[in-house]
């Protein structure tokens, strides 16, 4: 599956996502541009987009597009932070539905 990781993630995520195309937004020519534009340029090439930006299904009209979103919420942004929530990211990626949103957290 082919899958693009938000600025605001950290690249090495994508060793986390064995057995899927990752590419991240500066790869794709893409850095700096603004959520909305960056979700219809990312919908003509990737099935699901990883962020950890909790506030982009707020800010768009996820049903519209054509991709299926992650939101990825830890502690930081760091790496150690983030990895523990790989599991969970691999299962929601094996289902999630275009224009998806789904918030993947450690439990408390």
């Amino acid at each position: 599956m082919k899958i693009l990781l938000d600025e605001c993630v950290d690249q090495r995520f994508r060793r986390e996502l064995s057995g899927h195309e990752v590419s991240t937004v500066l790869e794709a020519g893409w850095a700096g541009k603004k959520n909305g534009e960056l979700l219809s340029l990312a919908q003509s090439t990737f099935r699901v987009f990883i962020t950890v930006d909790r506030n982009l299904h707020f800010q768009q009209n996820m049903l519209k597009l054509g991709i299926g979103v992650v939101i990825m919420s830890a502690r930081t942004n760091r790496l150690e932070d983030l990895r523990p929530l790989a599991p969970q990211v691999l299962s929601v990626i094996g289902t999630i539905k275009l224009g998806e949103v789904a918030l993947v957290m450690l439990a408390s």
